[in-house]
């Protein structure tokens, strides 16, 4: 069975004494294997997790599904947490991280010098084995990182997000770093996302590809339906008429809008910190 639980969003559950921030982190449990996805802006999933009960010294793949601030900047809360730890003589388990090569890509938009990983490659390295890779990963029997999404749609994953630092200069960045997760359960796949900047029926289509599961059972996670295109809309709300998906939880990056018309063609369910999904595994 993987158990799925909501540490960060940007929203909580009503009644649930926790806390929110515009972020994202979700810890996965899958039988023998532990897998923490991005970690928010801050510390928050640390105190997010104790309250919830989860341990999060003994986790074996960190996946960061992009370089964006509100996924790593809890990087660094994170590798403090392992080094007191240590320091305390407790238990400790280092995770291998897993994410895109470009994960590390110094990003900037406006104003803001910095909207990318604070902590370099070279530094984390120090803390935690990784595994940066363009293609997919199995992280357990079930789970896999899917790599670098190909960008098929014309309506979805075209625009760019500030400008990424390359060896030849700043160029348009288009997140080419965006990656996520897919889950082969019993009734389909479990495809879990950081913000889809390479667009949330793109990312679908690959995971379909990669698993060779077309059932798609949930999908959980930031969708990058901010204010979207008149395209865009109409585009994701026609693939998902087409593919069916069981369930929706869509989240962090998807504003309440498009949350209504998503509604109108799939059956989408509250999210917020705190949220707990179980699923079997594929037989």
């Amino acid at each position: 069975m993987m158990d799925l639980t909501l540490l960060v969003d940007n929203n909580t559950f009503i009644d649930r004494y926790l806390t929110a921030e515009p972020g994202l982190s979700i810890l996965i449990e899958d039988e023998d294997v532990t897998v923490l996805f991005d970690l928010g802006y801050s510390d928050l999933f640390l105190k997010n997790a104790e309250k919830l009960g989860k341990d999060l010294s003994c986790v074996d793949f960190l996946v960061l599904s992009h370089s964006h601030m509100d996924h790593t900047w809890g990087l660094d809360p994170f590798i403090r947490y392992l080094t007191e730890r240590i320091i305390e003589g407790l238990a400790v388990k280092h995770p291998r991280l897993v994410a895109h090569p470009e994960v590390f890509s110094s990003v900037r938009i406006g104003g803001l010098a910095q909207i990318g990983c604070l902590v370099s490659r070279e530094k984390a390295a120090r803390h935690m084995e990784q595994e940066l890779s363009t293609t997919s990963v199995n992280l357990s029997r079930n789970l896999i990182f899917l790599g670098e999404i190909p960008r098929e749609n014309t309506f979805e994953g075209q625009t760019p997000i500030g400008m990424k630092q390359t060896p030849d200069g700043l160029v348009p960045d288009l997140v080419s770093d965006d990656s996520a997760l897919a889950y082969k359960s019993d009734q389909g796949l479990v495809i879990i996302t950081g913000c889809s900047h390479a667009g949330i029926c793109n990312i679908v289509s690959h995971a379909r590809k990669v698993c060779g599961e077309d059932r798609i059972a949930d999908i959980i996670g930031g969708f990058h339906l901010l204010n979207p295109s008149v395209s865009q809309m109409a585009g994701t709300l026609e693939y998902f008429r087409q593919i069916r998906p069981d369930a929706l939880h869509a989240c962090h990056c998807t504003d309440l809008n498009s949350k209504i018309a998503l509604a109108g063609v799939a059956t989408l369910k509250e999210v917020g910190v705190g949220l707990s999904l179980h699923f079997d595994p594929m037989s």
